[in-house]
């Protein structure tokens, strides 16, 4: 399963990864908190969606992403 930026608010097109949770082969719980994310304004943690364990880490601290962008998957 994909983990994507959701929409965190209204008129947030993009948010900077700050602070991964997990490291890839970790098993997660479905709403776990996986990575923080932070605008010009706040700052968010983003949950699994799903149990199972992280794979496939696409972006790392400092990377500036879209909303609706994959940036790791739990399998």
């Amino acid at each position: 399963m994909d983990i994507k930026i959701p929409v965190l608010a209204e008129g947030i097109e993009e948010v900077i990864i700050t602070l991964w949770h997990v490291k890839e082969g970790q098993s997660v719980s479905k709403d776990s908190d996986v990575v923080e994310v932070a605008t010009d304004k706040a700052t968010f943690n983003i949950p699994s969606p799903a149990d199972g364990v992280i794979s496939n880490i696409l972006h790392t601290e400092g990377d500036t992403v879209k909303v609706g962008e994959k940036i790791a998957e739990v399998i």
